[in-house]
């Protein structure tokens, strides 16, 4: 007997849903009012911020911080107390790996086939000596792990970064972050192999367990930083903004203090 298998939620199906329904929510919102020109000081900050969609952010990103506040906190902070420092490491050295494809293929998109290889070369080694990846034997044997996604690809090709724009649950972008996100998202070989399996349960758990790590891992810098900031929402926009060209620049720029902002956020969004 045949097995058919239905194709119909595959990767294309989800990312024109969701772009539909995302866009969708951004038009029915609106734009913050552009100031005059009569107002030259407002309008260089207007044009600084690229935020054109600001009070939609702004509700979203309420939305983010109680959802944060209510699970997302509790939950990094019990991975922590119960998930001994050995077994995190493992974890998150399991996770990274099976970026590593995504990674070698933005490498050679942007030109860079020596960090190409380097990348293969982590994940074929991982995969097999370190158990998968739970051991890093890469950076052992001094292969060190870098990242790249569609996002860095996009700016390398020459494509503007658009408004800034703040995601439910997954927090700060902008329209070309987004869309490179729904790319590695759908069609990195792993995500493809998922499918293909039947599995995409797996990709979404893949997702959430890369958020549950990076927060843990920054629990301390976002609660000191939400304290300190008069606005962290602005806050957050600046240093996601100045961390991003940091990582298409591969690490070419100095961000002194704000780049610890978010020194994990390489894996992520």
């Amino acid at each position: 007997m045949t097995t058919v298998r239905n194709y119909s939620t595959s990767g294309p199906a989800h990312f024109f849903i969701l772009l539909c329904l995302f866009c969708s929510l951004v038009l029915m919102t609106g734009c913050a009012k552009r100031p005059p020109e009569s107002d030259p000081e407002a309008l260089a900050a207007y044009e600084e911020a690229n935020d054109p969609f600001e009070p939609f952010n702004r509700a979203i990103f309420a939305f983010n911080m109680a959802f944060d506040d209510a699970i997302l906190e509790p939950t990094a902070k019990l991975y922590r107390k119960w998930g001994p420092p050995t077994l995190r490491t493992g974890i998150s050295n399991f996770v990274n790996n099976w970026r590593e494809p995504i990674t070698f293929i933005n490498d050679f998109l942007q030109g860079k086939p020596k960090r190409g290889l380097t990348s293969i070369s982590r994940f074929l080694i991982n995969s097999t000596f370190g158990l998968l990846g739970i051991l890093d034997t890469a950076s052992y044997w001094g292969i060190e792990r870098h990242t790249e996604d569609f996002g860095e690809t996009f700016a390398v090709w020459g494509i503007g970064e658009g408004p800034y724009l703040v995601l439910p649950i997954l927090g700060p972008s902008n329209v070309r972050d987004f869309t490179g996100f729904m790319v590695d998202f759908f069609y990195d070989p792993v995500s493809l192999w998922l499918e293909d399996r039947g599995w995409t349960y797996v990709r979404y758990g893949r997702l959430a367990l890369r958020g549950l790590i990076y927060r843990e891992e920054n629990l301390e810098t976002l609660d000191d930083l939400s304290k300190s900031s008069t606005d962290f929402y602005a806050t957050l926009r600046s240093a996601y903004r100045q961390l991003r060209q940091y990582e298409i620049n591969d690490g070419a720029l100095d961000l002194g203090a704000e780049d610890d902002l978010f020194d994990d956020l390489d894996e992520d969004f």
